[in-house]
């Protein structure tokens, strides 16, 4: 059945006359008598007998509206659940990010909007590859790129930078030009000497293991395993680590917020993205490397 037959069927019941009836429900009254004599046919039952005097509802017309006035109990219910939804600050918000944004940049803030917006519930999907957020996967996305999708909206925050980091004791123990135990703390399957390690200022040192985790070759160089490629805001903010020289930040890539276009209306979605938003730009000195390590705690 569709629901706009059922409700010409009821407002005819109520009405008593086509004319009544279409003046209710905003059609011409030649449309409602054609709904309804469609209606009846494809039920293959009268539901109401016509007459001088206007539409008497048959027993058939009678059964139909017990069913009738249920399903439209059950549709106004509906609507008031779901009307308006998007715009309440309330429901689930599903957030895809690396792990040293949420463990050593974000926390505090994802930790005052829980306590600001009490009725959003955040879950926080740790992932390094792209989730699809067409299928819902997220809802927003900290995403490092280049050249985000274009099936999604959004803005680029900030530049992430990058410079080498070893741990103190690290730094008095060797010669970084002379001593052939030095090491880089190495990720992915690249030998030991791939590109980012040539292109660096220590071109022949080699790099050795694989730590795919940042937080992995952040806890790795601070235990003096060896020199870390670190972003900025996590070696500058450890008092363990120092840079190397000559101590230059270098940017490597750029921090997206990213959501689906079909979210861009969600009232609970805009204001979360315009919160952590900010909250990124307030730390955009430290994220780009121009935060003098003593001063990072500031």
């Amino acid at each position: 059945m569709d629901w706009n037959d059922i409700k010409i069927y009821l407002a005819l019941v109520r009405a008593g006359s086509v004319r009544r009836a279409a003046a209710k429900l905003g059609l011409s009254h030649s449309t409602v008598a054609r709904r309804i004599d469609a209606f009846e046919k494809r039920l293959g039952v009268r539901l109401f007998e016509r007459s001088t005097g206007g539409y008497a509802v048959t027993p058939a017309g009678e059964d139909m509206l017990v069913v009738a006035e249920q399903i439209e109990n059950e549709i106004h219910g509906l609507e008031r659940r779901i009307v308006g939804q998007d715009q309440r600050l309330s429901g689930d918000i599903r957030v895809t990010m690396v792990d040293i944004f949420a463990t050593h940049l974000l926390m505090p803030h994802l930790t005052e909007f829980t306590q600001t917006y009490p009725n959003i519930d955040l879950e926080v999907v740790i992932a390094y590859e792209p989730l699809d957020m067409s299928k819902r996967e997220a809802d927003v996305a900290l995403r490092l790129t280049d050249k985000p999708p274009e099936h999604l909206i959004g803005k680029r925050l900030v530049t992430l930078h990058s410079a080498a980091y070893v741990s103190v004791e690290y730094m008095k123990q060797h010669d970084l030009n002379a001593d052939a135990s030095v090491r880089w703390i190495g990720y992915g399957r690249h030998g030991d000497y791939p590109a980012w390690v040539r292109e660096s200022d220590y071109p022949h040192v080699p790099a050795k293991g694989i730590f795919d985790s940042l937080l992995l070759q952040l806890e790795a160089t601070k235990a003096g395993m060896g020199i870390g490629m670190l972003p900025c805001f996590l070696g500058d903010a450890e008092p363990m680590l120092q840079r190397l020289p000559p101590a230059v930040a270098n940017p490597t890539d750029d921090l997206w917020l990213l959501t689906h276009t079909e979210m861009r209306t969600t009232a609970r979605l805009r204001v979360f993205s315009e919160f952590i938003a900010n909250a990124i730009i307030g730390h955009r000195e430290l994220i780009e490397g121009r935060r003098p390590a003593g001063d990072v705690a500031a």
